[in-house]
């Protein structure tokens, strides 16, 4: 075990026991209901293996091209649908659209053999499908971390089927992607070595994310004296831990080609990435694109993500910038006045009945 994994256990050890002494002490641990978590009501549309496709209910009747959301790969989904009054799906929804979100599942043991293209293959089953059951031959999409890099690789190579598409702090040119890029630099990062061993666990992924920021899980328990007399921010405190502890593994063959091609290669700028036996040309895509990025992240520096918009053919280019960092931006206590309105007003104007989109 490396340096860098016996920090990373012992920093998430050393603060569930904190957590568990101050709940103690101060009344956090007493009996108090379960965090709701992913509180917008939903249909099941489709499963494959232990992926879902969600289509969310709304109020009023649906109108226009639907929408997708693909989350990242290796985070569970309902960080965009955390909790009530935290909820990007339902502001979404809220504004009219049409909404479905793909839950890639957890990979079991035989997924280790999942290649890059199998995941693509997969986003484009749930994309036909979506669109075959909203009745419409285009849809909106919208990716959030590793779900934007997949989705303007699919939006490249089938842009006649995308309507819009919004890139949520998902990397684009890896060689802006800051410490996270220098980290698995090929020079003492070998992504065979890790991949070969089988579906990267998510504590090996943690522990990257940790050495990011070495004391995010000790600054946690700053916080908890303040959470004593606000129950709002216990419910947010306890909801986004929740979510922040229910990680997945990557699949071992598709992580080989995300680091190599795309981290250490940047091949997807370069033009020279290919999936499901294509060159990735970014210029391809033709319809209205929306790159959103935080002002403090460091998973997803903005330049990294901001590159999608240098490279597409549209015009009708936008750049949303928010407050706080990679999850903090779509949780955090500014994001339902900031983020979710804006990135509902962009959809809505451009998922319309009649909308242009090229």
């Amino acid at each position: 075990m490396t340096p860098m994994h016996l920090w990373a256990r012992y920093a998430r050890e050393l603060t569930e026991a904190m957590t568990g002494l101050a709940g103690d002490v101060t009344g956090l641990a007493a009996a108090r209901p379960a965090p709701v978590l992913a509180p917008t009501p939903r249909d099941t549309i489709a499963r494959e293996g232990t992926a879902r496709l969600y289509r969310f209910v709304g109020d009023g009747p649906r109108r226009g091209a639907p929408l997708l959301l693909v989350p990242s790969l290796i985070n569970r989904w309902y960080v965009l649908d955390l909790r009530p009054g935290s909820s990007l799906v339902a502001a979404l929804v809220g504004a009219g659209l049409d909404v479905f979100c793909l839950d890639w599942g957890a990979p079991e043991d035989e997924d280790r053999y999942l290649e890059w293209d199998d995941v693509l293959a997969r986003l484009g089953r749930m994309v036909r499908r979506t669109m075959t059951t909203a009745g419409s031959d285009k849809v909106g999409v919208l990716g959030y971390c590793m779900g934007g890099t997949l989705s303007a690789i699919y939006a490249a190579l089938h842009p006649a089927q995308i309507a819009a598409l919004a890139n949520l702090a998902g990397p684009i040119d890896f060689a802006k992607g800051g410490a996270l890029a220098h980290m698995v630099d090929p020079r003492w990062f070998d992504a065979d070595a890790i991949a070969d061993a089988g579906n990267v666990a998510p504590e090996q992924m943690q522990s990257g994310f940790v050495a990011l920021k070495p004391t995010l899980d000790l600054a946690k328990l700053v916080s908890i004296p303040d959470l004593v007399a606000d129950p709002a921010a216990q419910a947010s405190f306890r909801a986004l831990d929740t979510w922040a502890s229910d990680n997945i593994a990557f699949p071992a063959a598709a992580y080989r080609t995300y680091i190599k091609d795309l981290y250490q290669g940047n091949r997807l700028v370069a033009g020279t990435h290919r999936a499901l036996g294509r060159a990735v040309d970014l210029g391809a895509i033709r319809c209205p694109a929306l790159a959103i990025v935080a002002d403090r992240d460091q998973i997803c520096p903005p330049a990294a993500a901001t590159a999608l918009l240098e490279r597409v053919s549209t015009k009708d280019t936008t750049t949303l910038r928010v407050p706080g960092g990679h999850v903090g931006a779509v949780v955090g206590s500014r994001a339902a006045r900031e983020l979710y309105p804006a990135v509902a007003s962009w959809f809505a104007t451009r998922l319309a009945p009649g909308a242009t989109r090229h």
